[in-house]
């Protein structure tokens, strides 16, 4: 039996560029080691488990450049080893310390069982760089790996195209050296659109990007199929809308699945529950209380009294809503098959870190849908959208609206009153960025090393992590000072470049402190660099 339409699950995986290897243990290192141990590694096992027994899927995943990067650093990776291995430790101790407390203990030898996997699977398994098990899965045809802007700067408030441009040439350049093939679409950061980036994006032979529902739906022409095909922009880039019923049912915390009385409680954590000195080497070593991954309770209703977790009652609901998902959205494609004339497509966009670190049971519910999918029924299919494009190479041709996935759909959660401020330095350093790739197109040596720690310097003030962390009111202080520190490093190397006078020492730390994408070259800031990469690529077809 054919199907009468098509699923696209997408998980949009991105982390802020965190390392600080000044300090022997950095508070916000943990996003990164968190996320591994949550949300990466257990995507990963679910994923190779439905490879191991037949289940054919196919699923899009965006893994942005500074989430490959830090991956693949052998100082985080080290760090993150350490992290493991005190989480193991604490493991074993909260065995023996809930030995009277039986339910509390079966949770603990869970927790051992996790750390104790996530670390043979990191060490053992994969060498350390876990972005190869991406790679093997991609390769294999399982999933198709997307980019991301450079720094995932939010590039509706780029004032210059040559910094919008400069975001999606070091992208895809870095993307192909990571994976080892070129990217066929982008996870524009934050889903920001602004009408015409579309045409940089097709000068890197990107074919696609995603949209927020309103970014199509306002659309003009308006689209005859709704959010439920692309429609082609003027520059021959497909633009995918995201569906909201889809969406709406596993992000939203009320409303959606994640909520259910019977999953884990993210906020309740033994970092904060248990007395302070006997949890005191476990969390950091300034005497903050953190985080550890160890959650004993189920949300259990909407009030701070909690109940202890079980885990065999929480993957029953997830099978449950996975049923529920995969029931809705056959009934939503049989509607659609009926009214139009194409089979339609459903995209369903999610940040990845949702999957394990903030709705636990996230990645078994994905292999509960999969599997369910797979198995039992016909009328849905798992696909992406470069396969989409191949059975419909025609599309209708229509200017998406300037969108985005944030509050209220536009660009105000990344500028009003507690933001604001950081634009005006945002866009002169890449104006001085444009001007200096422009005034020394042949630099060598030391000038070049300056220039292209300049350009680093400009793209990590660029992250829309900054701006958001202001706007949701946590860790604002760190979001300020690298927002700050960026602007001031690139403003230095400015005036050492232009007047000559490079201090070296200084030069070395800096590029040993922020030593993101080591092959960039700052040339890609220059005002002619996408016309050059324009017509070289038209002589060569």
């Amino acid at each position: 039996m054919e199907e009468l339409g098509y699923l696209s699950l997408v998980l949009h995986s991105h982390l802020p560029y965190v390392r600080h290897p000044e300090h022997d243990r950095f508070l916000e290192e943990d996003w990164l080691f968190e996320a591994i141990t949550e949300t990466y590694i257990p995507l990963l096992r679910v994923f190779e488990r439905l490879v191991e027994d037949g289940v054919k899927f196919r699923l899009t995943l965006s893994l942005t450049p500074p989430l490959l990067a830090m991956l693949s650093d052998p100082l985080l990776q080290d760090r993150y080893i350490r992290h493991i291995e005190r989480l193991i430790e604490l493991a074993e101790k909260e065995i023996e310390r809930t030995r009277w407390l039986p339910q509390f203990q079966e949770l603990a030898v869970m927790y051992k069982e996790m750390f104790t996997f996530s670390r043979w699977f990191f060490v053992e398994k994969y060498k350390k760089n876990i972005v190869t098990a991406f790679r093997k899965l991609q390769d294999e045809g399982f999933l198709e790996i997307i980019t991301c802007g450079m720094t995932h700067g939010y590039l509706p408030l780029m004032l210059q195209k040559e910094a919008v441009r400069a975001q999606i040439h070091y992208a895809t350049e870095y993307h192909t050296q990571m994976l080892g093939r070129p990217p066929q679409g982008i996870w524009l950061p934050e889903c920001g659109y602004n009408p015409g980036d579309d045409e940089i994006l097709r000068e890197y032979g990107l074919r696609f990007f995603f949209t927020d529902a309103h970014g199509i739906l306002h659309a003009s022409p308006r689209p005859k199929y709704g959010n439920f095909a692309p429609v082609y922009c003027p520059s021959g880039v497909a633009a995918f809308g995201r569906d909201l019923e889809s969406s709406k049912q596993v992000w939203s915390a009320q409303e959606g699945y994640p909520g259910d009385y019977e999953y884990r409680e993210f906020y309740r954590d033994i970092g904060f529950d248990l007395e302070y000195e006997y949890i005191r080497p476990y969390i950091h070593p300034s005497g903050v209380r953190i985080n550890t991954g160890i959650k004993y309770y189920r949300i259990t209703g909407p009030t701070h009294h909690k109940e202890p977790y079980n885990p065999w009652r929480a993957k029953e609901k997830a099978a449950i809503h996975a049923g529920n998902f995969m029931f809705n959205r056959e009934k939503q494609i049989e509607y659609l098959a009926s009214i139009l004339d194409r089979k339609p497509l459903i995209v369903s966009p999610y940040d990845a870190e949702l999957y394990g670190h903030w709705w636990f049971e996230g990645p078994q519910w994905l292999d509960y849908l999969i599997r369910k999918i797979h198995y039992d029924q016909h009328t849905i299919k798992l696909i992406t959208p470069s396969d989409y494009l191949e059975m419909y190479p025609r599309n209708q041709v229509s200017v998406p609206s300037l969108s985005s996935w944030g509050y209220k759909g536009y660009n105000e959660v990344w500028l009003e009153g507690s933001n604001d401020w950081i634009y005006r330095h945002l866009h002169q350093i890449s104006q001085k960025m444009i001007e200096l790739a422009n005034q020394y197109p042949n630099a060598t040596g030391i000038q070049e090393r300056a220039l292209n720690q300049a350009a680093r310097e400009v793209l990590l003030a660029q992250s829309s992590d900054w701006a958001f962390i202001m706007k949701t009111g946590t860790m604002v202080d760190y979001a300020v000072k690298r927002t700050k520190s960026h602007i001031s490093r690139f403003l230095r190397l400015y005036e050492q470049i232009t007047g000559d006078r490079i201090d070296h020492d200084w030069l070395s730390d800096l590029e040993y402190k922020d030593n993101i994408f080591p092959g960039l070259d700052y040339r890609a800031y220059s005002s002619n660099a996408g016309y050059k990469r324009w017509k070289r690529e038209l002589k060569l077809a």
